[in-house]
């Protein structure tokens, strides 16, 4: 019986037996080409080609465009597809968010229907804000901003962030029968008038609502720039139509006593913006 180590032996040394492979002319029986090898040789040989072959399969894979055509890589127009329509779904996310907060506004102009509480929160946080960015000033410096303040005090800034000013016209002017009520849920100004007095749009915009109402009668209803609404309620009639576009300063419709809740000829004058209400009288001159 042979010993183990010598069959592990012969075993080794069989793998570094030399082989030769002739290639032979078939018709001349000349020796074309010979080849010396072993079974060492050919195991390497082909562990290498397979570590060869496989590196420049990867590589070929990896970074080169051929990759694009193999399921489960993602492509460079994929991946700038993907990130073109994250950029358009936020800007979709905001423009969803602006409708909202338009849609709100009309809403809220035409039904009144606002949280005191929201107002007078904002209202708070606005002037706790103010308070606490406002700088140390001389007196000369306080006498100067009192003056500019003054100056300045019919100019509408609608967004902090937005450096345009909107100077505001003055809509009909009349003694003012009712002030903007936050507490009795008054969100306008009520101008005393003359039958048919003409009403003026306050700036220039695009009309977004002018119908018939049965509690505030003929309305008229225009969007400015910023997101500005302005709302002129109780008319006698209209002489803008929805879409169109107005200017400052232009006639829109006549004063009357139209609606359920109207007590007489006056013009119930209305601005909001972001669903919120403005008082008109911190914008507008309405004394004659």
């Amino acid at each position: 019986m042979k010993d183990p180590k010598q069959i592990k032996s012969s075993g080794v040394k069989k793998l570094f037996n030399q082989f030769r492979i002739v290639v032979i002319n078939e018709e001349t029986f000349e020796e074309k080409f010979i080849f010396k090898l072993s079974p060492i040789t050919i195991i390497l040989g082909t562990i290498i080609s397979i570590i060869f072959i496989s590196s420049i399969t990867y590589i070929t894979i990896a970074y080169s465009p051929i990759r694009e055509f193999i399921p489960g890589y993602t492509s460079t127009k994929m991946r700038i597809k993907a990130i073109s329509n994250a950029i358009k779904i936020d800007s979709i996310t905001q423009n969803i968010k602006k409708q909202q907060r338009y849609l709100s506004s009309i809403k809220s102009a035409l039904s009144g229907e606002i949280q005191i509480e929201e107002i007078t929160n904002l209202s708070t946080e606005e002037s706790v804000n103010q308070l606490k960015s406002q700088p140390a000033t001389s007196k000369e410096d306080s006498i100067l901003r009192a003056k500019v303040s003054e100056e300045d005090k019919y100019n509408v800034k609608i967004d902090s962030d937005d450096k345009r000013i909107l100077l505001l016209f003055t809509p009909a002017k009349g003694i003012i029968s009712e002030k903007f009520n936050v507490q009795n849920k008054h969100y306008a100004v009520d101008i005393a008038l003359q039958e048919n007095e003409p009403i003026k749009s306050v700036s220039e915009g695009t009309v977004i609502f002018s119908e018939w109402t049965a509690e505030t009668g003929y309305v008229i209803i225009i969007e400015h720039s910023s997101g500005l609404i302005s709302v002129y309620k109780h008319n006698s009639s209209l002489t803008k139509q929805q879409g169109d576009n107005v200017d400052s300063g232009e006639v829109i419709a006549l004063a009357g006593n139209t609606g359920e809740y109207s007590s007489g000829y006056h013009l119930h004058f209305e601005l909001w913006t972001d669903g919120y209400p403005l008082d008109p009288e911190k914008f507008i001159d309405f004394s004659k």
